[in-house]
């Protein structure tokens, strides 16, 4: 079985939804959480504060820095994902397709490396 990221890209340029379309978006995105579970494919997932909350620490020179804000300065950000456990690209897929419908955004697929599969 490989493990798989499945990332929740959010326009942070865009209106947030509705506090309507928001609760509509949290129920379809909690029935693909339990369909995942009953599969036997979830290994975590979580949803995460806008970009103004972030924090970057860079190294350089043996030290760190931090400062306020997303590392990249564009307006699609991380919104959340899902850690899957699944035989291939096909079902990761299959799984980023109901996930991108239930929560209306768009799903970056990625695979973790061989190395970090433990």
């Amino acid at each position: 079985m490989k493990q798989y990221l499945l990332a929740v890209q959010l326009d942070e340029s865009a209106p947030a939804p509705s506090d309507r379309e928001f609760k509509e978006q949290m129920a379809r995105t909690g029935k693909v959480n339990d369909e995942i579970r009953s599969a036997g494919a979830w290994v975590f997932a979580g949803g995460l504060v806008s970009s103004h909350a972030t924090t970057v620490v860079r190294p350089g020179n043996g030290t760190t820095t931090m400062t306020d804000g997303p590392f990249a300065e564009t307006k699609e950000q991380l919104a959340g994902f899902w850690v899957i456990r699944v035989e291939d690209l096909d079902q990761a897929l299959a799984w980023a397709d109901k996930c991108a419908l239930a929560c209306e955004a768009p799903i970056e697929v990625r695979p973790f490396d061989e190395y970090s599969q433990a």
